[in-house]
């Protein structure tokens, strides 16, 4: 296997993991701060992250000799940092032990394709476009907090888009904290801890609220905003991937890292396009070395949790809100694309969408849930009424 490995395997990998990295550890590094966890915790988490991105990467890539690359759920932990407000964190691991259960039920079972058709496409992407929302508009109004800097990265947004888009988040950031060091923006570099973090388990408390509020929409948007695009990724590049062996593996390390942090994983759609392309290699049948290099990766940058986590307390506000919306920025605007393309109850779609930014709260639940709920009450009512008013066939001539 080492003999096939090449430097475009390498070079992949490794752009597969800063780009998972600086598109939404800022996100993470929100959710646990919504969640009020300590720094020790908070190490942990980035270690249950990493290594469980690894060994699920390493260990699905080496087996089923395909480039197949989990990751960690995006807008599961988007979910999180408007869920977790005022949760006790030992809630918030049952929550994600909730959500791990049923991923892994899900693979077992063979769920995948019947779960897929029981909420519609453009509800599950309205979903999501309501719960990524405010992480795209806190790179504007991050223009507020330091105008200069923000706009340095807009404009290099813009610029990577145009000429180099598959590495476009990474100049950005790079970009923002060139301008952040020559200003002096960042923090105390003193503060830069490089020590190597240890894992710190949380004994979980199951509250029903919890668990309906936040675990069960964890799930549903892991469902329906990872897991799907992951398969679609895959297959698009020529593979038939093992989608419920995959939610199998994933569910099972979501269990087990669950009470240190590892919230929720799935498999991986952007990252893994770039381990799945012809740019990892030219023999498809070799590119499952560019993901098993990126799990390494991942399993490395994982034990530096603690790094990951002291760069981020350094780092100026408004360069991580910046960030953390540019690189979503995409993901909402598809998003949001899908859900009203079709003008056949375009309003079931669009009033998901207006629930879940609205943030309202019932009987402990989140919002999530209750955009879902609603969403697909008028979905049902508008698709019984179409059919009710739809004119009957017109009589044949005689």
């Amino acid at each position: 296997m080492l003999r096939s490995l090449k430097l475009s395997h390498l070079a992949a990998g490794a752009i597969a993991v800063l780009v998972g990295y600086t598109s939404s550890v800022a996100i993470i590094f929100q959710a646990i701060e919504a969640v009020g966890a300590t720094q020790a915790q908070a190490n942990s988490w980035l270690i249950a992250l990493g290594l469980g991105m690894g060994l699920t990467s390493l260990g699905l890539s080496l087996w089923f000799r395909m480039p197949i690359l989990t990751a960690w759920s995006t807008p599961g932990a988007a979910l999180l940092v408007v869920g977790l407000k005022d949760v006790p964190v030992e809630q918030a691991i049952g929550a994600f032990l909730f959500c791990g259960a049923l991923l892994t039920l899900t693979g077992l079972t063979g769920w995948f394709e019947r779960l897929s058709q029981l909420i519609p496409d453009r509800l599950a992407n309205a979903l999501l476009a309501g719960i990524l929302f405010q992480f795209g508009l806190s790179a504007f109004t991050a223009l507020n907090d330091d105008t200069t800097l923000v706009a340095l990265m807009g404009v290099s947004f813009l610029i990577g888009r145009l000429w180099f888009p598959r590495y476009n988040i990474p100049v950005v950031l790079l970009a923002g904290c060139f301008w952040a060091g020559q200003s002096g923006s960042f923090g105390d570099m003193q503060q830069l801890d490089l020590s190597l973090s240890l894992p710190v388990p949380v004994m979980p408390e199951f509250s029903f609220p919890v668990l309906i509020g936040v675990g069960l929409p964890l799930y549903i948007v892991t469902m329906c905003s990872q897991n799907m695009p992951g398969v679609v990724t895959l297959r698009s590049a020529g593979y038939r991937p093992p989608v419920s062996a995959s939610l199998t593996v994933t569910g099972i390390a979501s269990i087990l890292l669950a009470p240190f942090g590892g919230y929720a994983f799935n498999l991986a759609a952007i990252t893994a396009a770039i381990c799945a392309g012809p740019e990892a290699d030219d023999d498809p049948k070799t590119r499952y070395l560019a993901s098993a290099t990126a799990g390494v990766l991942y399993c490395c940058v994982g034990l530096g949790g603690a790094t990951v986590i002291s760069l981020f307390l350094i780092a100026p506000k408004a360069l991580v809100a910046t960030i953390a919306g540019l690189a979503l920025l995409s993901t909402i605007g598809n998003s949001l694309s899908h859900a009203l393309s079709n003008s056949q109850n375009r309003e079931a779609a669009l009033i998901t969408f207006m629930v879940t930014v609205s943030g309202i709260s019932f009987f402990g639940i989140g919002a999530a849930f209750w955009a879902l709920v609603i969403g697909l009450g008028v979905n049902q009512l508008l698709t019984n009424r179409t059919e009710t008013n739809a004119p009957a066939s017109a009589p044949q001539a005689r």
